[in-house]
C-alpha cells in the first residue's frame, strides 16, 4: 500500500546523499567485513513522525550506542523512492506499509522482515467526492490517486462495500505531492488520499469525505521493515530500533506536548493538527499489543487479502502464477510458497524489549 511522497510542502529535508548511499550500499560486501554503521529511512506520515523525534532528540543515537553501532535516520521526501532505496540495498531499513513491503522489495526477491508494526490507519486514508454525495455516487467518476498503492487497495475495498468494482470508475494516476492542488481543478471529480493531504482536501470548498480507513481497521499497516539477512547478521540493529521506537511511544502515550510538538513541526502542521491526525491513527504504543498482533491468525488473513489484491493487479510480477508466489511468514503460519518466503513478521525483537523491562 504505497504511501508516496508524504511531503507537506514546506518541510523538505535533503535527499539521500551520494556519500551515504555509497556507505550503505554494497549488500554483497556485507558479509565480507563487520559493520557498525547502518541506515534507515522514513517519509512524512502521522504514524512515522516519531522517527523524526527519535532522530532529532538523539534517541536513536542513544540506543544505537548502547548496542555498539551507529544508525543514520533519513527522511526521504518521495515515499516510493524510499522503498526503492531499500530494495536496492542502499538503506538497511525503511518505513513502509504491509502491501508495499510485499509488492516492492519482497516481490523483487529481497527478503524483508517487518521488525515493527507501528500502527494501522484508522481514518487517515479517505475518499473525497467533489460536490457532496455519498460513496455510491462515485460510480462513473474519475478518481485521482496514487495508482497501485495503498489508496488503490483502499479504493477497491470501499467500492466492494457499495457493490461496485473498479470497472465502475476510472482511476487517474496522481502523485500525492500534486493531489491537493489538483482537487481544485475543474477536471477532478474524486480523490483517494491519506493524511496530511486528506485533511487539507477535506477543508477545501465543495469537498465531501465519503469513506475512510476506519471502515477497514487493521488492514492498512504501517511498519519498519529491515533487510532479513542484515537483521540476522546484526541483531543489534533490530534491538536498537525497537528500543528507540518504544521509548518514543511511551512519550506519545503520555501525551508529551514537547515530543508531539516536534512531530507536528516535522509533519508541517501544528500540535492541534497533528493530534487530529493521531486520532485517525491506531498507534501500537503498547509493545505487548504489537507482539499479539504479529502472532495473531488475523494478520495472516490480512496479508492473504493483500496478496490477492496485488496478484489481481499484476503487482507481484507479470509472470506470477498465483497470489501465493511470494511466501509470507508470520508466527501463526505461512501463506504462499514456503520455498520462496520473502516477507516475514518477526515479533522476537519487540518481545526481547518487553522481557528486558
Amino acid at each position: 500500500m504505497t504511501r508516496s511522497i508524504r511531503t507537506p510542502g514546506n518541510y523538505l529535508l535533503a535527499p539521500l546523499s551520494a556519500a551515504l548511499l555509497a556507505t550503505s550500499l554494497a549488500p554483497s560486501f556485507v558479509h565480507a567485513q563487520e559493520r557498525d554503521q547502518f541506515s534507515v529511512c522514513w517519509s512524512i506520515y502521522a504514524g512515522w513522525m516519531p522517527w523524526a523525534y527519535a532522530d532529532v532528540e538523539g534517541i536513536v543515537d542513544k540506543w544505537a550506542e548502547q548496542h555498539g553501532i551507529a544508525i543514520d535516520v533519513i527522511q526521504v521526501n518521495d515515499y516510493v523512492e524510499s522503498i526503492n532505496q531499500f530494495t536496492s540495498g542502499n538503506v538497511d531499513g525503511c518505513a513502509m506499509t504491509n502491501m508495499d513491503a510485499l509488492t516492492i522489495p519482497a516481490a523483487s526477491g529481497v527478503d524483508s522482515t517487518a521488525l515493527i508494526i507501528n500502527d494501522y490507519s484508522n481514518g487517515n486514508d479517505g475518499i473525497v467526492l467533489k460536490g457532496g454525495g455519498e460513496l455510491a455516487d462515485i460510480e462513473g467518476r474519475r478518481v485521482n490517486l496514487v495508482q497501485f498503492s495503498v489508496s488503490h487497495y483502499f479504493l477497491a475495498r470501499a467500492l466492494e462495500s457499495v457493490g461496485l468494482t473498479e470497472r465502475d470508475i476510472e482511476t487517474v494516476n496522481t502523485s500525492d505531492a500534486d493531489i491537493v492542488g489538483l482537487f481544485s481543478s475543474s477536471s477532478t471529480e474524486a480523490v483517494a488520499a491519506w493524511n496530511p493531504q486528506l485533511s487539507t482536501i477535506a477543508e477545501m470548498p465543495d469537498s465531501q469525505v465519503v469513506y475512510t480507513s476506519a471502515e477497514i481497521p487493521g488492514e492498512i499497516l504501517d511498519m519498519m521493515v529491515v533487510n532479513t539477512q542484515t537483521l540476522a547478521d546484526y541483531p543489534a540493529l533490530g534491538h536498537a530500533l525497537v528500543g528507540a521506537w518504544y521509548e518514543v511511544m511511551a512519550l506519545v502515550e503520555a501525551n508529551d506536548e514537547h515530543a508531539l510538538t516536534i512531530m507536528a513541526d516535522a509533519a508541517g502542521t501544528d500540535l492541534e493538527g497533528y493530534r487530529a491526525q493521531l486520532e485517525a491513527t491506531y498507534l501500537y504504543t503498547d509493545p505487548a499489543e504489537a507482539v499479539a498482533l504479529m502472532e495473531s491468525p488475523e494478520l495472516l488473513d490480512t496479508m492473504e487479502r493483500v496478496a490477492d489484491f496485488s496478484f489481481t493487479h499484476g503487482l507481484l510480477g507479470d509472470m506470477a502464477p498465483s497470489a501465493g508466489v511470494v511466501g509470507i511468514e508470520t508466527p501463526s503460519g505461512i501463506f504462499g510458497d514456503e520455498s520462496n518466503v520473502q516477507l516475514r513478521f518477526d515479533p522476537s525483537f519487540t518481545q526481547a524489549y518487553l522481557d528486558a523491562q
